[in-house]
């Protein structure tokens, strides 16, 4: 008994390949649809905010700061996909009767949200504030990042070349400004007797005339400084005094502050640099 092919099986077997095959491409045409959200233009959108956000990590990584080349990038393309999804994630309910939904509320909670990442980028060290740049800088790659996910590319290139004129020239434009102002700056040191609780009231002191205490320096005499400072050079002192130096601030008159610090007691002496130079 012979058999042969079945009437019909292979234009069967092909038809389910067909609508197996229909599927698939009915499948792929609705995740990448652009009316959805998630075409050609979108993604276009998040790898502009991908090379924005890499350019200005990269630099603050070549800074060593302490937000460097993944948290600026992550928070540029974490910022272009909020906006994403702003525009186009909740389409679906948009349309539905009684539904009041206003997208643009996502876009406003990613400017609050960055605060935390900004915060922790900012500490004070000796009373100085350091982070202020970095901070604002990642505040900027999350601006820059909304602004490729809102389609504003022009703006996003322009703010990313702002950030290197801002971090790469005012450097040198701050140089000048100090000769442009009436500040002065001057480095005091003052040696005074130790226990004589002299020196919160000479910090108070130069407080009170307009002067900002940048810098403050003390060292034990009669031991080597770690690092060698010309300001900061020690001097032979008698037994129980200390030196510091300090560095200021302000729009008051030196020669005024050297005068009104050498009055105080257990003050032994007080030099500035603004001095030694005129001499």
């Amino acid at each position: 008994m012979r058999t042969g092919p079945v009437p019909g099986g292979g234009r069967g077997a092909g038809g389910r390949a067909r609508k197996e095959g229909g599927r698939m491409q009915a499948l792929a045409m609705s995740l990448f649809d652009p009316a959805a959200g998630q075409g050609a233009r979108q993604f276009a959108e998040i790898g502009l905010a991908l090379l924005l956000s890499t350019l200005i990590g990269a630099e603050r990584a070549v800074q060593q700061k302490s937000a460097g080349l993944r948290t600026h990038t992550l928070v540029g393309v974490g910022s272009a996909l909020f906006m994403e999804v702003s525009q186009h994630g909740f389409n679906a309910v948009l349309g539905l009767e009684n539904v009041s939904f206003d997208p643009s509320r996502v876009a406003a909670q990613i400017v609050s949200g960055i605060g935390f990442i900004g915060g922790g980028l900012i500490f004070v060290r000796r009373d100085a504030v350091r982070g202020l740049t970095t901070a604002a800088t990642v505040w900027l790659t999350c601006a820059i990042g909304m602004a490729c996910g809102g389609g504003l590319p022009l703006l996003a290139l322009a703010a990313t070349l702002v950030h290197f004129l801002v971090v790469w020239g005012y450097p040198w434009l701050t140089r000048w400004l100090p000769a442009l102002s009436s500040v002065e700056q001057a480095g005091l040191t003052l040696s005074y007797r130790s226990g004589s609780g002299v020196l919160s009231r000479v910090l108070k002191e130069c407080t009170d005339m307009g002067f900002r205490v940048v810098q403050v320096s003390v060292e034990r005499p009669g031991r080597p400084s770690r690092k060698k400072d010309p300001l900061a050079e020690e001097e032979e002192l008698e037994t129980g005094a200390r030196a510091v130096w300090l560095e200021v601030e302000g729009a008051g008159s030196v020669y005024a502050l050297v005068a009104s610090l050498s009055e105080f007691d257990g003050v032994l002496d007080v030099t500035s640099d603004r001095a030694e130079a005129a001499e």
